[in-house]
Formats: structure tokens, sequence, C-alpha cells
């Protein structure tokens, strides 16, 4: 799709404004891009992942025919979950007299790996979502909307992956401690672009981004209802990189960024409500890694359909790496 331009605002040779032109219009949030691709769209950042660059991906990634989920268990928060959510619960019944049964399946899309869809978090202080969408707008009822109930489960989020083994270069330097996950701390974009060059991994216009930071085994047995979490620094710096780069970005931490926020800049406003750009939360990212380094590569194919729900919030990524 090309990008409908704001009256004034040139493109560059990618079809966005630069970082610096952001936002695109006098009165609205900061870093936004509200009109870029029109004042209806749902796709966002996801406009980025156009036929052709899918296409490309598909026959550059793809290699050895490895397959790779990187979901975690739905039930993987089987006794306390963060942020006090709504654990995973199945129930399953007997279809008597036949040798049949049927399921049935409650739980928070938010309590195991999910993509943040476009009205989960808005600004905060200016109380709306991308494209300018009010809370009133987003009623139970409203069946159209966000992108992960309407347009993202057509097209899916498939493209080029990346994997930025951060965890793993962080701890191969001289001297290297564990991080502490459950504490607020910032990964910055030097140490970021510093596994990029260990790693040898080329960053190409449109890629999704994964990040591993932390180890998935701790996540699932640490039970704190309000934890702090590492994650990516809130910098204009790390913003600009973004958006210079990415069609979606997640981890396997629980809020993508380090959470509290360490400065006044909350990522998930500006990535979700700002550009409709995609967070992915709760990625089991282990064996992508371990295979990675087997491979010597950090590139793959992705292919993540989210769940066909329509007034949706989040979804469970039912993704998979291919290599």
């Amino acid at each position: 799709m090309v990008a409908s331009p704001v009256p004034g605002i040139p493109l560059n040779s990618n079809g966005i404004p630069t970082f610096e032109q952001l936002p695109l219009r006098k009165n609205d949030p900061p870093y936004s891009a509200w009109g870029l691709y029109g004042d209806k769209d749902e796709l966002g950042t996801l406009n980025r992942l156009t036929n052709s660059r899918v296409a490309a991906a598909a026959q550059g990634e793809i290699k050895t025919g490895q397959r790779i989920s990187l979901n975690w268990p739905l039930n993987a928060q089987s006794e306390k979950s963060f942020f006090a959510r709504k654990l995973f619960h199945q129930e399953m019944f007997h279809k008597q007299p036949y040798t049949v049964n049927d399921d049935v399946w409650t739980f928070n899309t938010q309590v195991s790996s999910q993509w943040d869809g476009l009205r989960h978090f808005g600004y905060q202080k200016e109380q709306l979502f991308y494209n300018g969408v009010t809370m009133k707008k987003y009623t139970p009822l409203m069946r159209m909307g966000t992108r992960i109930q309407r347009t993202g489960f057509k097209q899916g989020i498939v493209g080029r992956g990346v994997l930025i083994d951060w965890y793993g270069w962080k701890m191969s330097q001289p001297g290297a401690t564990a991080p502490d996950h459950f504490a607020s701390t910032s990964i910055a974009l030097s140490e970021l672009q510093a596994a990029l060059a260990a790693q040898g991994t080329e960053i190409k216009f449109g890629d999704i981004l994964f990040i591993r930071s932390a180890r998935g085994d701790l996540l699932a047995i640490k039970h704190e209802p309000h934890p702090n979490i590492i994650g990516v620094e809130q910098t204009p710096e790390i913003i600009k990189w973004i958006w210079e780069s990415f069609s979606a970005v997640a981890g396997d931490t629980l809020a993508f960024e380090c959470w509290p926020p360490v400065k006044e800049v909350v990522l998930h406003e500006i990535l979700l409500s700002g550009w409709g750009c995609p967070i992915g939360e709760l990625f089991d990212l282990e064996k992508l890694a371990e295979q990675c380094k087997s491979e010597g590569r950090w590139s793959f194919f992705v292919a993540s359909e989210p769940c066909n729900v329509p007034g949706g919030v989040a979804s469970p990524p039912n993704i998979l790496a291919i290599l």
C-alpha cells in the first residue's frame, strides 16, 4: 500500500516521513503518525509488509525448512498471573454416550504470548488510540476498529524476522553476570546494536523484530502481581530506530519495554496508538535462539495469524519462525 502523505509532509525512499517530522500534524500526540495511510487506516506499520517484501522474505530466508514455535503455553502462568489477570482455564466435556470430547477455554489474552492490538493501550494524557479513536468508540458492541480483530487476521503478521539475542550477547561479555529480569532495567540501543554487530545481522526496512532479553523458565516460576521487568529503554534514539526499521516488535518479557517506565516516554503509547505498530510480549525465544546460533544466522521467515475475534484487544500470536 502506498502511503497517502499528510499535506506538506514529504516521504523518504521507504515511503515514510523522517522521524524528525513526527508528529505529522501540529495538535496530534507526541511522535504520532496519524493520517499517514489515511484517517481510517487500521494496519499502521503493517502497511510496510507489502506483498513484494513478504515474497522476498520467503525466498531469501527459508533455507532449511526448520520450523520453530514462538508460542508460550497458554497455561504457563498456572498458579498466579502477572498483574492479577485471569488465568487460563480449560474444561473438558465428555459428549456421552459417544466417545467424543469437547473443551472450553477461558483466559485473559495477556497471560501468555500475545500481540497487543490497537485498542490495548492509548495515549494516556490525550485518552486517544491510533488515528484519534476515543475510548467511547471502543465499546464491547463495536465490532470494527482495530487491526487485531479486523484486518490482521486476514493478512497475518508475515515477513522477515530478525532475532537480537541480547541475553546471549550480554552473558558473553567479560565478567558478565546474569541480569535481573525482575528489575526495572533498561536495555540500551547501543547494546542492541552491539549484539547485532556480533551476530553479523543486517536490518532491512519492514523487518519484524524479536529481542531475547530474559529466560522464559524464570518467568514461569515468578509469582508477583505487579513486577518490575527488564526491557528496552524509552529514549528518542530507540523510538527513531524502531520507526525507521520495523513493522512490528516483540520480546520475551511482560512489556517489551522497561517497566515501569523510567522516563516519561511510554513505548506502548507511541507504538500502538501513535503508529499502529503491534507489540508482542511473552514470546518463547529459547529454541529460536539455539537454532539461530547453530545455523549462524539470526534472520528467518515469520508467519503469525492472530485469532479472528471481532472486537478483540489482543490475541495469541499463533506464530512460527521458519529457517
